[in-house]
């Protein structure tokens, strides 16, 4: 595997936390916890709804052309590629409460999900270029948004709501 450090490269291993040896995806995932917990509530308190969506999908359309482009020179969806996991748990935490325990499930559900890769994230990744390779994380981060969705209904108190 080549591992030249270019523009793309670097944006799409997350500013080179992709090239960790052991886990990347995960530490990729957890970035987006810490991130995640920087960022305001009203993000995520309902009073600018369309704020994070938004951003997230623009980030996402600027990561399939970062994706492809890294891609490229690091190989077919490289390990080292990890701007994918990091919106993928965004998409995690859409729609949910902004809290720590909340944002600690959607990290360990999109992480779930995003390695067991249920149907049909698997058959995703066969989608070239950029765009196979941050599909199958935001469909994982969807799955783990939707099981928190449930549970945070059926089971409030459990996450101090």
């Amino acid at each position: 595997m080549k591992q030249k450090l270019t523009f793309s490269t670097f944006c799409a291993s997350l500013l080179m936390i992709g090239f960790i040896p052991l886990a990347p995806g995960t530490f990729g995932s957890l970035a987006g916890y810490g991130i995640y917990m920087l960022l305001p509530n009203w993000l995520y308190d309902g009073s600018c709804p369309l704020v994070l969506p938004m951003l997230i999908l623009g980030f996402a359309l600027a990561a399939v052309v970062l994706c492809t482009k890294a891609e490229d020179i690091l190989g077919h969806d490289s390990k080292a590629i990890v701007l994918d996991e990091f919106l993928g748990y965004f998409v995690a935490t859409l729609f949910l409460p902004h809290s720590w325990l909340i944002g600690l499930y959607a990290f360990i559900l999109f992480r779930v999900f995003d390695i067991a890769k249920p149907f049909p994230i698997y058959r995703s990744q066969q989608i070239t270029g950029g765009w196979g390779v941050v599909i199958d994380d935001l469909l994982a981060g969807i799955y783990a948004n939707v099981l928190l969705q449930i549970v945070i209904r059926v089971f409030p108190r459990f996450f101090g709501i």
